[in-house]
């Protein structure tokens, strides 16, 4: 079986939960994941919330107890394998993909050999610094955009092409969202990560209100 390029990068959005929040628990939602990338606290908040609709923390909270010892760093499936999964969609390439504000370490990034079916290899040393930080990412239909983090008054977003301004609008929705998320657990998430930001290629930058 052949696949476009385009068709890959769908398919993995649909084994990633990121076409569409999901109507699952967190628990469910990590193991459709397969495992969370957990180096700062925050990230697996933010990843689950990318991808479940209604997340509540407090599910993923339970869900370390009850999943302690089960989860394991798995790379993910590459090329057809994709398909055999149970329950792995094969979405058209035409599929809308929805904007979204990515973890640090997301596993979308981490957890497939060719990274190229997500992240554009122009953005990879961008993206994936030379210590080891995985900065928090735009998804833009489908593929890394840009870099975001928070500042006083919301988000603020680093495109690393134009984007159109309904894309930004897109983006704006998901940063008050956040903003909301953030605000009763960790309002600063990711901010002593913030010495990155001066050493970003030239970025269309906007601030993304939180209110």
């Amino acid at each position: 079986m052949t696949i476009t390029a385009r068709e890959l990068n769908r398919s993995t959005l649909a084994r990633q939960l990121l076409l569409r929040r999901e109507p699952l628990d967190a628990a469910e939602g990590v193991r459709r994941v397969v495992a969370l990338q957990a180096q700062q606290p925050a990230s697996p908040y933010l990843a689950l919330r990318n991808r479940l609709a209604d997340f509540d923390p407090a599910g993923l909270d339970a869900a370390f107890t009850e999943l302690a010892g089960e989860l394991d760093r798995l790379e993910g499936p590459e090329g057809e394998e994709l398909f055999d999964l149970p329950g792995a969609p094969r979405p058209d390439a035409t599929t809308p993909a929805p904007p979204r504000l990515m973890a640090m370490w997301d596993s979308v990034l981490l957890a497939y050999a060719d990274r190229g079916r997500v992240l554009p290899p122009a953005y990879r040393r961008v993206v994936i610094r030379a210590n080891g930080d995985v900065l928090p990412t735009q998804l833009v239909d489908g593929y890394v955009a840009g870099v975001w983090r928070p500042v006083d008054g919301g988000i603020e977003a680093a495109a690393f092409h134009p984007l159109p301004e309904e894309v930004w609008e897109g983006l704006a929705v998901e940063a008050r969202s956040l903003v909301g998320f953030l605000a009763g657990r960790e309002p600063e998430v990711y901010r002593r990560y913030g010495h990155w930001w001066n050493r970003l290629p030239d970025a269309t930058v906007r601030l993304l209100s939180g209110g």
